[in-house]
């Protein structure tokens, strides 16, 4: 199994925003950030404080990219269509085919 920080992140936040596990993810990113318990400890200078940094961000970024989809939802603005603009066509009547040549 390969590991890479892009996997965890996206399995993190696809964690939380689940709605089955969202408090318990964001309860137990707290408890981690508050634990005395790390990955990386503490009392050591710079290494100890990078994970709970990074931790620390990425839950707040994902939290309030949450709350601002929800309250767009309650606002009614989810699709910011232009009420002005019409409705994109799903008809073939607008497509262009175009042939695309290689240049080398």
């Amino acid at each position: 199994m390969k590991f890479s920080v892009q996997s965890l992140y996206t399995w993190y936040r696809n964690l939380l925003r689940n709605p089955k596990y969202r408090w318990w993810v964001i309860l137990g990113t707290l408890v981690y950030l508050v634990s005395p318990f790390d990955i990386a400890p503490d009392f050591i200078p710079v290494v100890g404080q990078i994970d709970d940094v990074f931790l620390l961000t990425l839950l707040v970024s994902e939290v309030s990219g949450l709350v601002i989809e929800g309250w767009k939802a309650r606002k009614g603005n989810v699709d910011s269509q232009d009420p002005n603009q019409p409705e994109p066509s799903t008809s073939t009547a607008n497509t262009i085919d175009v042939d695309a040549v290689s240049v080398k």
